[in-house]
């Protein structure tokens, strides 16, 4: 657990230090819930939980509360509908369909909660690329976790991780 809320750690700084080229404002490709995804469908659902709460403690302490409430309402919204739609699936478990669905309920999460932040309906007109990049973000991150799983795995089974 150590080892992957440090991957976590690493990953988060990383994305909120760089600009991803066509990606909206203050939208980040979400690389890290791949360490998520690879613990509900490796090691368990509780402890992918964990770790994501650990996330959203780790940017309130680096970014503040309101960047802090970001991460944590996208998180458990994402995180549920991860753990839901794995335990639906099963062995059938379509890692890009879920990535998907869980970036896109991350920034639903998000949206939610910034909009009653500013108060305004005009950021209604920010929702559609928040979709469109929740989609690209989910694929991205969906196909890495399929390449990386069966090396994840080996690690994992050999007490590395």
């Amino acid at each position: 657990m150590g080892i992957m809320l440090g991957l976590i750690i690493v990953i988060t700084t990383l994305e909120h230090i760089f600009v991803v080229p066509f990606m909206p404002p203050h939208v980040k490709p979400g690389f890290a819930n791949i360490v998520i995804m690879f613990c509900v469908f490796g090691i368990g659902r509780r402890q992918a939980f964990t770790l994501n709460m650990l996330k959203s403690l780790f940017v309130l302490i680096t970014r503040g509360a309101i960047g802090g409430l970001l991460s944590l309402s996208g998180g458990l919204l994402s995180i549920a509908v991860i753990i839901l739609l794995a335990s639906v699936k099963k062995k059938q478990a379509s890692y890009i369909g879920i990535s998907v669905t869980g970036a896109l309920f991350h920034n639903l999460g998000q949206f939610i909660i910034f909009m009653l932040l500013m108060a305004t309906p005009a950021l209604i007109y920010y929702a559609p690329m928040l979709v469109v990049s929740g989609v690209i973000s989910g694929v991205i991150t969906g196909i890495l976790l399929k390449v990386l799983m069966p090396a994840l795995k080996r690690f994992h089974i050999g007490g590395l991780l």
